[in-house]
């Protein structure tokens, strides 16, 4: 690819810091109503975390116990998610940036990614970050894979709000996902394909 190309791509046109909506003809089960926080987009690819896609097996109190995390009593019966099907046994935080250690990944000004023992550690004692959760794998996409997709209707996309990261029910965030771009969910037809 010629940098002449590179330098007329505009940051814009990438979605990094935006939510990611599985549209209705999405034909990937494992992606099946799934709203994605995109970590990163760019003429290398994309990278984002599931919010929406709680582990049913495991809570964030056992994940303490079996890294021998000691907790300050606090419940921290919270969900575990599945990010996405890529490594899936690596554990990502996306959390607020009001907590900061080097690993840190700023992804804007309110969110950002850790993926080390020391932000669990710090949760677990009460010192971490305000808004957080913590998932195993990651969504990843080639270099224009997931622009492609996108032309194929297989996700549409949105701002990211905390609202939408932090509070809604996950089984709520599709659904107000939708409504925030002006989509009834029952409205939208299930076709893949160009319009």
């Amino acid at each position: 690819m010629s940098n002449n190309f590179k330098k007329k791509v505009s940051k814009s046109s990438f979605l990094t810091g935006k939510i990611l909506i599985a549209s209705p003809s999405m034909l990937d089960p494992r992606f099946d109503k799934s709203v994605i926080y995109i970590c990163e987009h760019s003429l290398n690819g994309a990278m984002g975390i599931i919010i929406n896609q709680p582990i049913k097996e495991i809570q964030l109190n056992e994940i303490f116990s079996q890294m021998n995390i000691k907790s300050i009593g606090k419940n921290f019966n919270r969900d575990v998610y599945f990010g996405g099907p890529v490594e899936t046994t690596r554990g990502f935080i996306l959390h607020s940036s009001d907590y900061q250690i080097p690993e840190t990944i700023h992804l804007d000004n309110e969110v950002s990614l850790s993926s080390s023992t020391e932000i669990l550690q710090s949760i677990a004692k009460g010192k971490g970050p305000e808004n957080y959760f913590m998932a195993f794998g990651y969504a990843g996409w080639s270099s224009g894979q997931l622009d492609e997709e996108i032309k194929d209707n297989s996700w549409l996309h949105t701002e990211a709000d905390n609202k939408m990261l932090w509070h809604y029910e996950n089984k709520e965030k599709w659904n107000k996902a939708l409504y925030k771009i002006g989509i009834k969910p029952g409205s939208l037809i299930n076709e893949s394909g160009r319009a």
